[in-house]
């Protein structure tokens, strides 16, 4: 019986994981889909395109599903029509959380995000209730064989960029989000394709949670996650190391 209980255990996490893999895919497709409808069909002349494609080829998506995915979008047969909607709120511990959504149905979405609040000890709160507590930035990121730190920090200053943090992990620049194409492109033409390149919520202040908040919270934020019309979820915590840690024994 251990046998058959582990065989079902790893069936169980190739499961989940094919589950989530699905989801991230869906919503890649969403964001190529938008950014096809509002720009030009090619990537090299529509920035937010651009990225979108970047980031499923990040998540390994097969060229051919990126493609089937802009000529549908660009295509003038119908298909779904999102919308961009951003949803505010508060979440156990009175943790900041926002919400990028693209939805074909609002009532829907706005349905199933008040409910995950709702059943996670939080509450859906009205438009820039918590907004105030984030800022908009662009992201690059690279690994740490592109470049020595201070050759990535003189290269990210001419580039027009704010920041730059370099560390074992990689290189992180930060910019204004209305300069983020134009610093991923001249860093990008420097030192090749970044690890990743997106606009970000980050913020200003943050919430230290305990062990048992810590769990609320990451329910909250998986259940958000786990719809198909949430693209991105931001929220302003911080987990010690040692409670990390106890969560993930």
């Amino acid at each position: 019986m251990a046998g058959h209980s582990q065989f079902k255990n790893i069936m169980h996490r190739k499961g989940a994981q094919d589950a989530r893999r699905a989801r991230q895919f869906a919503k890649l497709i969403r964001e190529i889909t938008v950014s096809a409808r509002q720009g030009l069909a090619d990537p090299a002349f529509n920035p937010r395109l651009r990225a979108a494609v970047a980031a499923a080829r990040q998540a390994n998506m097969p060229r051919d599903t990126v493609e089937r995915a802009i000529r549908k979008a660009t295509g003038g047969a119908g298909g779904d029509d999102y919308a961009e909607v951003r949803y505010e709120g508060y979440g156990p511990a009175g943790v900041a959380v926002m919400i990028e959504a693209l939805t074909d149905n609002r009532n829907r979405t706005a349905s199933d995000i008040r409910t995950a609040f709702a059943k996670h000890g939080g509450a859906l709160g009205e438009t820039n209730s918590v907004s105030f507590l984030f800022a908009r930035l662009g992201v690059v990121r690279y690994r740490p064989a592109a470049a020595d730190a201070d050759t990535m920090l003189e290269a990210a200053i001419e580039a027009g960029a704010d920041n730059v943090e370099s560390g074992p992990e990689g290189h992180e620049i930060t910019c204004a989000a209305e300069d983020f194409f134009a610093v991923r492109d001249a860093l990008e033409a420097r030192f090749g394709e970044p690890e990743e390149a997106r606009l970000d919520w980050r913020p200003s202040t943050t919430v230290t949670l305990d062990e048992a908040q810590a769990a609320g919270v990451m329910k909250l934020l998986d259940a958000l996650e786990d719809s198909d019309d949430v693209q991105n979820v931001y929220a302003n915590f911080e987990i010690p190391e040692a409670v990390l840690a106890r969560l993930s024994a």
